[in-house]
């Protein structure tokens, strides 16, 4: 399968409603806006609205239609993963399956969308943001000024996983026809970010398909980039020493609390290889401080 590219934004601006909940992403609102998501990153997504409170997602961007188009998924916690709440939406058994996860927290937030392949297209993107006000850490106080963020990572693949959110076809309906639902991945991600030259540097690990057990999954490494001075970043992806994709992000919250980002990765999964069209994969993390509160268990 590969990308339908309908509607493509050339940019979406990070950006958020103020402090808390909700957030929405792709306003206008410039006292709103923290940096710029990379076409390559935001795909076709346009925006994003998230309440957490009443549990609602609306995704513009991703639809069959030359304009925007906004449709509100529902929640399925049964297809949570790894700390990222799940939302999917389908109007019928013959129309495209779309998935979508979201996570929050200190201030920054991402949420990846994917729909299902059907009649060989699919279509997806991110959006990743920061609501509230941003500091970096005080690196006066550090020999280094290095800060490590760790956490967890889904993503999702442009192949079918096991379709068990798909609405039942009629009997005898023709599956030439019949949509599909995105694959998921997991993982984990660390990253450290020098505050005083302004670098960052990380790597998604751990990697599996859920849907697809023992399927060898490449780890991702995030290219050494510049921070820029509103906390957003925009570096290369690489495995194995080749370079296949893009990642970006934003830094949130006071003393750099969080990050939270996303990547766009083709052609990476060798065991996946030798289609017609290249795997491609969009994800996000969304991840703590080592020194925060309450660090992950791989941090030091």
């Amino acid at each position: 399968m590969r990308r339908f590219w309908l509607g493509i934004a050339a940019a979406s601006a990070l950006s958020a409603c103020g402090g808390g909940n909700p957030f929405t992403t792709g306003t206008d609102d410039p006292d709103d806006v923290t940096g710029t998501i990379p076409e390559e990153l935001a795909g076709d997504v346009d925006s994003v609205s998230y309440d957490a409170a009443n549990q609602t997602l609306t995704v513009t961007g991703v639809g069959l239609d030359d304009s925007p188009f906004s449709a509100t998924y529902v929640r399925k916690p049964a297809l949570d993963r790894v700390g990222y709440e799940a939302y999917t939406i389908q109007d019928n058994a013959l129309t495209e399956h779309s998935t979508a996860y979201v996570r929050q927290t200190e201030g920054g937030y991402a949420t990846v969308v994917m729909t299902g392949g059907q009649f060989g297209f699919f279509q997806g993107g991110t959006a990743y943001g920061r609501a509230g006000t941003y500091s970096a850490p005080d690196t006066s106080q550090s020999g280094t000024g290095i800060v490590s963020y760790a956490g967890t990572y889904v993503g999702l693949l442009n192949i079918d996983g096991d379709n068990g959110d798909l609405i039942d076809p009629s009997n005898g309906t023709d599956p030439s026809i019949l949509p599909g639902q995105a694959a998921e991945v997991t993982g984990d991600v660390f990253i450290n970010a020098g505050f005083t030259d302004n670098r960052v540097k990380g790597g998604v690990y751990n990697r599996q398909i859920t849907d697809r057990p023992g399927t060898a999954v490449e780890n991702l490494a995030l290219n050494p980039t510049d921070i820029n001075s509103d906390g957003s970043f925009v570096g290369d992806i690489s495995s194995d020493g080749s370079s296949v994709g893009q990642y970006g992000g934003v830094f949130a919250g006071s003393n750099a609390a969080a990050v939270a980002g996303s990547l766009h990765a083709t052609d990476h999964i060798s065991a996946l290889s030798g289609g017609t069209v290249p795997v491609e994969e969009y994800g996000v993390f969304v991840l703590g401080s080592c020194d925060g509160a309450s660090p992950d268990p791989a941090c030091p």
